[in-house]
């Protein structure tokens, strides 16, 4: 096993998320961290010039910048996020992502309901 491979039951480690996945020319590449019913946690690297076009989820998402910039519409409204913020988008909301540059974000899916 790599050391960037899932960790298996019971093992705990300590990692770097921009070191976990590398960009790829003209890319959007991904890796799932963790999927369990509750939701799964992916890490994205989009290269420049990648985006996500608008779409739905049917869960919340939280959204975390770890490596660049990228504006994000979220129904009428766009909200930069830069390394280190994150964002909550509200389930079925209409969304995009567009980086400014090279950009990676985790994205952690929030399956069930949101609690006040």
């Amino acid at each position: 096993m790599s050391e960037h491979d899932t960790a298996t039951a019971g093992e705990t480690r300590v990692e770097t998320l921009k070191e976990m996945l590398a960009f790829q020319t003209h890319a959007i590449v991904s890796r799932m961290l963790v999927k369990n019913a509750a939701g799964n946690v992916t890490l994205f690297a989009f290269d420049e010039g990648e985006g996500l076009s608008e779409h739905t989820a049917p869960f919340d998402a939280l959204l975390i910048g770890v490596e660049g910039e990228a504006d994000v519409r979220v129904g009428a409204g766009t909200h930069l996020l830069g390394e280190g913020q994150s964002l909550l988008i509200p389930a079925s909301v209409p969304h995009a992502v567009a980086p400014r540059a090279r950009f990676k974000m985790l994205l952690v899916m929030l399956k069930g309901e949101r609690k006040a």
